[in-house]
């Protein structure tokens, strides 16, 4: 089954959905399953802002105080800590995600693209790294098991990988999607959102049938 997944990784529900996703794989251990992911900018006009965290980038956009933006974001962080995540806002620092989605690109030609989205996720979220500096790109993609060479001429030339950014995009668009984490089993059935794993299982069964 293959199942791909329209996701950026600045997206706190995306991370949520994808341990949700493999809890609802563990329950198919004799099935194989081919995970594709695909690119998605939630805001593409995002400029780096490394003086800023979550909660005040949000409350500055939104006209509200650091104290209602930290408030609004109390039960995504519960709803991370129910799956096992640990978000830290107040580390996490204001990203353009663009130059991260063509470093999944590349990861994806060598099959690491699961590896690099785990580990860019846990950066952001967890770990409060800043995914617009070159030096932090370049590591964590070695981490993932990428070349450090092809890393950093990915993270140079803005142009490589740029292709089927858009191509995820555009797809994104013609099937209507407007937000994320959204999944797509076998272009049969669909799941918006961070859905419960239960969700998960019984889409996975359908499509089986």
């Amino acid at each position: 089954m293959k199942i791909e997944i329209w996701s950026d990784i600045m997206c706190p529900f995306c991370y949520i959905g994808k341990r949700q996703l493999e809890t609802a794989l563990a329950e198919f251990p004799n099935d194989e399953f081919e995970i594709e992911w695909k690119s998605f900018q939630l805001d593409p006009t995002i400029e780096a802002q490394t003086d800023k965290d979550v909660y005040t980038f949000l409350a500055e956009r939104k006209g509200i105080s650091v104290e209602q933006s930290i408030e609004m974001h109390k039960g995504v962080v519960e709803h991370a800590k129910s799956v096992g995540l640990d978000y830290h806002f107040d580390k996490a620092i204001v990203s353009n995600s663009l130059s991260a989605h063509r470093i999944i690109q590349l990861a994806k030609t060598k099959n690491l693209a699961d590896e690099m989205e785990e580990i860019f996720f846990r950066a952001y979220f967890t770990e409060g790294r800043d995914l617009n500096d070159p030096e932090t790109l370049i590591e964590l993609g070695v981490k993932a098991g990428l070349n450090a060479d092809e890393v950093k001429e990915t993270v140079e030339n803005e142009k490589l990988y740029i292709s089927d950014v858009h191509t995820d995009l555009i797809q994104a668009q013609n099937m209507g999607i407007q937000g994320v984490p959204f999944f797509v089993f076998d272009r049969k059935y669909a799941i918006s959102g961070a859905q419960p794993v239960e969700a998960f299982v019984n889409t996975i069964k359908e499509v089986q049938k």
